[in-house]
């Protein structure tokens, strides 16, 4: 069967309209676009973080701001969530310069605000504190 535009599909009760799928399809493709994720594990301790522009979130920033850098914690052992870290990201762009970030600690999700003005590779440095452990996480992002 062929899928077109329009189309009304139906099975086990369910009906879809092949115009919502290829909407889906293609608002899926743009929150792609405007969202970068990465894993990494270290000392107990995962850590998913997020890059994201503001405007994809529809936020903007006064001090013109154009992306935001989240992390989520939790132990390697278990899943638990880790709510009480603390640290900093510095990213470093393309021509070399530094920006660094405290992060701030929204329930848990760590977060800070960083500009991405060029397009290239980003490095991003979180340096984070929980308990007695210091982990150091590192990764490139590559802004369009």
């Amino acid at each position: 069967m062929k899928l077109e535009p329009g189309a009304h599909l139906e099975g086990d009760g369910l009906a879809v309209l092949a115009d919502f799928i290829t909407f889906s399809h293609a608002a899926h493709q743009v929150l792609q676009i405007f969202r970068f994720k990465h894993h990494d594990s270290m000392d107990g301790m995962n850590a998913d973080f997020q890059v994201m522009s503001l405007a994809s979130m529809n936020m903007t920033s006064d001090k013109g701001e154009t992306h935001h850098i989240m992390v989520n914690l939790s132990q390697a052992d278990g899943g638990a969530p880790i709510k009480d870290a603390v640290g900093k990201i510095k990213v470093v762009g393309p021509d070399g310069k530094e920006q660094i970030s405290p992060l701030k600690n929204y329930n848990g999700i760590l977060a800070g605000n960083f500009t991405f003005k060029e397009p290239g590779k980003y490095g991003v440095i979180c340096l984070l504190k929980n308990e007695d452990k210091k982990p150091v996480f590192k990764f490139w992002y590559h802004h369009m």
